[in-house]
């Protein structure tokens, strides 16, 4: 079988229990250290799936790697190798394919209900249509949906919280969240959350942190559904 090829762009967004998962179904995964100034894969061909996960950084920022992944996620989807994106990672699938990237009408950082869209699709991804589930958020920017691929599912603070074409899903949010992920990002992201507090999306790192283990069996179930979706077409 061939590996998944994980890319981290920073330092403390790694794939937490995304990598939990793989590891429980038996699916090699290999890490990209974008943020260690690894080189990014000149070709998908080699590679079973492509998972590009969060960062801070803008994809319409001036950095030397974002050109090469847009063109591999390009290269990935046109030959039919599968592409998950966490937050970032959504928004440069969205880019690669034709979207943009712009601001989000207010930051959103915590737990936040996210609906799913009344569409089979949404439905095949994410479960009932209709259904709500809580899941984690950070980020000040957001995608649009780009050509051919559908939406499946928004949030009051951000209409555009995940899209598919075909096998490729791009989400806003973050599902693949640990414990230690959430206690790294409420230390790292302490003044982040102090410079944002008028901000309706914002919470608190207590808030944050109440019923953490609760939660994170919600977003874990959640993750487990997608997860399993995406997996369907690795190629072996």
């Amino acid at each position: 079988m061939k590996s998944v090829a994980i890319f981290q762009h920073f330092r403390t967004e790694g794939p937490g229990y995304f990598a939990t998962f793989l590891e429980c179904h038996g699916i090699p995964w290999r890490l990209v250290r974008i943020d260690q100034g690894e080189a990014v894969p000149a070709s998908a061909h080699d590679f079973g799936g492509l998972v590009f996960m969060g960062g801070p950084m803008s994809v319409n920022d001036d950095l030397a790697w974002i050109a090469p992944v847009l063109a591999l996620i390009r290269d990935a989807v046109a030959s039919d190798v599968p592409v998950l994106g966490h937050c970032l990672g959504g928004q440069l699938m969205s880019k690669a394919l034709g979207g943009t990237v712009g601001a989000n009408p207010v930051k959103e950082i915590g737990w936040g209900e996210v609906t799913v869209a009344r569409s089979a699709e949404a439905q095949r991804w994410f479960g009932p249509a209709g259904a709500a589930f809580r899941s984690f958020h950070w980020h000040g920017e957001t995608f649009t949906i780009p050509p051919g691929a559908q939406l499946l599912a928004s949030s009051t603070c951000c209409v555009n919280q995940a899209f598919a074409i075909g096998p490729h899903l791009g989400m806003q949010c973050h599902i693949e969240m640990t414990s230690e992920m959430i206690a790294s990002w409420c230390e790292s992201g302490a003044r982040e959350i102090e410079r944002s507090s008028d901000s309706p999306g914002v919470q608190q790192p207590a808030e944050i942190k109440t019923d953490l283990d609760a939660r994170l069996a919600g977003l874990h179930a959640v993750a487990d559904s997608v997860y399993a979706q995406w997996i369907e077409n690795l190629k072996r």
